[in-house]
């Protein structure tokens, strides 16, 4: 089966001009009736033949995978998309310096006219509380203006831009003039690994918005590639839910526990939701090791 027949809608729009498409993944051939999933267990298992066992059991091994951080599995899977994108969002998406990537040259190719124009009623405030994130809308008749402005001086920059072609400036600095909305493309190839930590720092509530639109794009292509997995991920990664506590965060809840006890009062916590017998057990230590009885 062809892996990339996993996913029902390869290519996702982003805001107004932009998209992700899925171009490739490794494996691209999956045993019918898996996912992608398949050849990360394979991996886990050192095995090479199928790699599978039951439905189960490979379920079981992935979410034991992603609980305690075995990572190396994971990056059995490689994925190639294609994007579309404005330069200040492709320059967030380059922090993640793991993937492989080719982007269009501005020195070898004419940039086309085409900019990110955000809705007046997108355009936010600045945050009180976070340096570098926004919060609130700003007043529509005050955002019509701006948002204008936008698109009025991206214009006239590209104007400028053709200009400075026509009469033989260097591609390399007539690009000078176009500003962070212009749209670019690359293509850009990631183990699933690195992607998974891309996009949960991208999908958080509080990264950028139009970079979290690309982020759940990317989410939405690797749910279909790797359905297990992201079941997985979801339930046991810090920023989709989870929570991991530092050393000192757990001696307070012990302390806290232990003078309780020493009242006389039980401190007590109820069993973990799930029928794995191996989970289960975890929880029952770390229960008791903070000082809980389940």
């Amino acid at each position: 089966m062809d892996a990339l027949d996993l996913v029902p809608n390869k290519k996702i729009e982003c805001l107004d001009k932009g998209f992700v498409e899925l171009v490739d993944v490794m494996p691209r051939i999956v045993p019918d009736g898996q996912t992608c999933d398949y050849a990360i267990c394979q991996m886990a298992r050192t095995s090479y033949g199928q790699g599978t066992k039951t439905v189960n059991e490979d379920k079981g091994l992935l979410n034991l995978l992603m609980r305690n951080s075995h990572t190396s599995p994971f990056e059995a899977i490689e994925i190639k998309l294609h994007m579309k994108l404005p330069i200040f969002v492709a320059r967030q998406m380059i922090r993640h310096r793991s993937s492989s990537l080719n982007e269009i040259s501005s020195r070898y190719s004419v940039m086309k006219d085409e900019f990110y124009f955000p809705k007046a009623e997108e355009l936010r405030l600045q945050s009180n509380s976070n340096k570098q994130g926004s919060e609130g809308v700003v007043n529509l008749e005050t955002a019509q203006k701006y948002v204008q402005a936008i698109e009025d001086q991206s214009k006239e920059c590209y104007k400028w831009y053709l200009e400075m072609l026509e009469v033989g400036i260097a591609r390399e600095q007539a690009r000078m003039i176009l500003p962070v909305n212009l749209y670019t493309e690359w293509y850009w190839k990631q183990d699933l690994h690195n992607l998974m930590h891309l996009i949960a720092l991208r999908c958080d509530s509080h990264a950028q918005h139009e970079i979290q639109v690309y982020g759940n794009a990317i989410l939405e292509i690797v749910k279909h590639l790797c359905p297990w997995t992201i079941e997985a991920w979801e339930k046991y990664h810090p920023m989709r839910g989870a929570i991991k506590l530092t050393k000192p965060e757990v001696d307070a809840i012990k302390d806290y526990n232990q003078s309780k006890s020493q009242n006389g009062i039980i401190s007590m916590v109820g069993p973990i939701g799930t029928e794995n017998k191996r989970e289960q057990n975890e929880w029952n230590s770390k229960a008791n090791s903070l000082g809980f009885d389940i």
